[in-house]
């Protein structure tokens, strides 16, 4: 069904309007900010989006399902974020990038981001509808990247082998001692690239990784252009005040990559058995709810059984 472009211009509108909010006039540009403020603009944008939902539910074309689709996208995109995110504070701390130079990166990254997940979700979509083949190469990718992510450990962040970083180091020389969040500075009439703009190089390439896994995952949900493009949007809406908000709880957050493991082995068999079993949207979105649910929970639960355990065995050693 082809999506009366009104939706279209809806969207545009409404997307435009906040994202200039979140990366122009909100106090991000003047520094990184208080995890109490972060979360307060995080859970803006979040009911922004499901305020969305809202409307696509009573005025879009089979607005129930397409709801229920969009929801789901949603939440999977944005719980890929989160994963995402962690690496984002990796490559900061790996860098050494001051807390006060973060938010001017993260806000090009983002808006990187957005370009290459509407290139990303166009050809995926198209591949599919050219070649229904390609939605089994999609799951067996999803598949392998939640085995890859449950069996591996802690990442390190290696700048020097990166492809891109590599690259770039070969057109631009790079000033090293220059502590700015500027991109490029000049100097003896030459152009130098910083620190930070590699640092951005490091946050771009990182996405185009991670789009690989996410865009296959949503487009398990939805092969519609509308949905996937408005659900993943969304996701990346705000994901600067999920940076601050994460960079001071990140221990709320140490069995979540199991969840979202499952989540993409989920959805990755979901794609693989399509062409025989149709797991409805709502069961999905029941799964994907729960499992992130579950995974938060344990995360808490075992921290405040660690601690106790460790007051116990001190209040022992103390005594013997």
């Amino acid at each position: 069904m082809e999506i009366h472009f009104l939706f279209w211009i809806i969207f545009a509108t409404l997307f435009l309007a906040v994202f200039i909010i979140d990366m122009f006039i909100t106090d991000h540009r003047k520094g990184a900010v208080g995890v109490k403020t972060a979360l307060i603009w995080t859970s803006v944008w979040i009911s922004t989006a499901f305020l969305f939902s809202i409307f696509i539910y009573f005025f879009f074309p089979e607005g129930g399902t397409k709801s229920f689709e969009f929801i789901t996208g949603y939440i999977i995109e944005y719980s890929l974020s989160v994963d995402n995110l962690f690496v984002f504070i990796m490559i900061f701390s790996t860098m050494g990038i001051p807390d006060r130079y973060q938010p001017r990166i993260l806000k090009w990254g983002i808006v990187g981001a957005v370009v290459l997940r509407i290139l990303f979700i166009i050809a995926g979509v198209g591949l599919i509808k050219s070649f229904s083949f390609m939605i089994y190469i999609f799951g067996a990718i999803l598949v392998f990247t939640a085995y890859k992510m449950m069996t591996s450990g802690e990442g390190k962040i290696e700048p020097e082998k990166n492809l891109f970083v590599r690259a770039a180091k070969k057109i631009f020389p790079v000033d090293t001692e220059s502590g700015t969040d500027h991109f490029f500075v000049k100097k003896k009439h030459k152009v130098y690239a910083t620190v930070a703009f590699i640092t951005l190089v490091l946050v771009e390439s990182t996405d185009v990784i991670f789009a690989i896994d996410s865009i296959p995952a949503v487009l398990a949900i939805t092969h519609d252009p509308f949905i996937a493009i408005t659900s993943n949007l969304f996701a990346i809406l705000g994901l600067r005040s999920l940076f601050f908000a994460l960079a001071g709880i990140l221990n709320l957050f140490r069995y979540l990559k199991y969840g979202i493991s499952f989540i993409l082995l989920f959805v990755g068999v979901k794609m693989l058995i399509s062409g025989f079993v149709h797991i409805p949207v709502q069961i999905s979105l029941l799964v994907i709810v729960a499992t992130l649910a579950i995974s938060v929970l344990a995360s808490v639960v075992i921290k405040e059984v660690d601690e106790i355990e460790k007051k116990e065995t001190l209040s022992k050693k103390k005594h013997s």
